[in-house]
């Protein structure tokens, strides 16, 4: 299955304080400065990376923490001779404000990579690319991450105009009969996600119900969503939206009475909804939201190491979401290129580098599987690594883990 990074909560999360495209000159790992190093090791010389977030505006919600996440990565980088410096910059939620946050980095802060954890990335990439900027971060929103050699998710590189059954595979072991989904046509691969709920459903031998590929970002009008789904019969729907739409849609078709089996969300998982108002909580009660990385409610030993890190060199404690992963994974990956580049790499070298990657495991956090960043290998899979989702439930005050659909690994269809 694809899916795309929940956008707009208000309700749940709190917005970062940012001056509008700046790149505010934030250094959060304290690092030395010196002549360049040779392989191994930085050898004193320091590597600036920009992290571009939406960080206000309509797909805010769940970016303030961000920079922490990367900031423990960076102080775990320092202890293996690594020097790293962070800036960030604000997309404004908002195509022009992606390149306007691009050029911030480049221009003024000078930064040898970028980390694009943004819904408009979109809007940035045919400025980085003729730049020969690497490119980490998370393929949120679109395809582009396919087809452009200088970009690197650590999210995946799916095709969002394919289908996998991973979606419908889950909705059947969670009893689901009819399946729906939302999406937003401005996002391409909300759009696409819920396009492909239907093939998943049909190859899991579930009926395909309501789906709506095309409802407006930002709107509160679920009303006639919600009667399209109740009437359509739909006990399984896959809200590629943001938590706040989802969870009054969700609301919507248990006050109609609607069979609700599971509603399944493209984020939220983390400390964005754990800290959210009650009204927000007792919305999400019951409902699954996927991950494509290991919960920390697993404690596996990848689990438990991302969040000594986050402890120690971030005195982040909260439970990390889909935000904090990619940002920490991003720099995890730079310093994978680092550790293969040897000495003195360049821009073009850490992109040659990165191509050559065939096995990167993300820290152990897919359980045992690896991600290829070579271009011939884009584009054959789902998103993630092995085409697994975690499905967290949220119930009581906190997210577990049922084991029957954590995770789900699944394979793209045919077509």
């Amino acid at each position: 299955m694809q899916f795309v990074r929940s956008v707009g909560v208000v309700a749940v999360g709190l917005m970062m304080v940012a001056t509008a495209c700046s790149s505010s000159a934030k250094n959060v790992a304290s690092p030395t400065t010196g002549s360049p190093g040779a392989g191994g090791s930085s050898g004193g010389r320091t590597y600036a990376l920009g992290l571009m977030g939406d960080f206000t505006g309509a797909a805010s919600a769940d970016s303030k923490d961000m920079p922490l996440a990367a900031k423990a990565r960076i102080g775990l980088a320092a202890t293996q001779g690594y020097n790293l410096k962070l800036y960030t910059a604000d997309t404004q939620s908002t195509p022009a404000g992606a390149l306007t946050a691009a050029q911030t980095l480049v221009e003024q802060d000078h930064v040898f990579a970028v980390i694009a954890i943004s819904d408009l990335t979109f809007g940035a990439v045919s400025y980085l690319s003729s730049h020969g900027i690497p490119v980490l971060g998370a393929s949120f929103d679109g395809s582009e991450w396919n087809t452009n050699r200088n970009m690197f998710s650590v999210f995946g590189f799916a095709d969002y105009s394919k289908a996998e059954t991973s979606i419908g595979q889950f909705f059947k072991r969670v009893g689901a009969t009819t399946v729906g989904g939302i999406g937003y046509q401005i996002i391409p691969s909300s759009a696409d996600a819920v396009k492909a709920v239907a093939p998943s459903a049909q190859a899991a031998g579930l009926k395909v119900g309501y789906i709506n590929s095309q409802f407006p970002l930002g709107s509160t009008n679920v009303g006639p969503v919600v009667l399209a789904l109740k009437q359509s019969g739909v006990d399984g729907v896959a809200m590629e939206i943001e938590q706040n739409s989802g969870f009054a849609i969700v609301a919507g078709m248990r006050q109609q009475g609607a069979p609700l089996k599971a509603a399944v969300y493209g984020a939220g998982y983390g400390s964005d909804l754990l800290e959210a108002g009650p009204s927000a909580l007792q919305q999400a009660q019951d409902g699954y939201f996927q991950m494509l990385y290991e919960p920390v409610e697993m404690h596996t030993k990848a689990t438990e190491n991302f969040q000594s890190a986050l402890k120690k060199y971030a005195d982040y404690t909260q439970v990390p979401g889909l935000n904090e992963y990619v940002a920490y994974l991003s720099v995890d990956l730079f310093v994978t290129a680092l550790q293969r580049a040897g000495a003195n790499p360049t821009q073009a070298s850490i992109i040659n580098t990165l191509l050559g990657i065939t096995n990167y495991d993300g820290a152990g956090l897919w359980g045992g599987h690896t991600l290829s960043m070579a271009m011939s290998d884009r584009g054959t899979g789902g998103a993630g690594a092995g085409n697994c989702i975690w499905f967290p439930q949220y119930k009581g005050n906190r997210f577990v883990v049922a084991a029957n659909v954590n995770p789900v690994c699944g394979t793209v269809l045919p077509g």
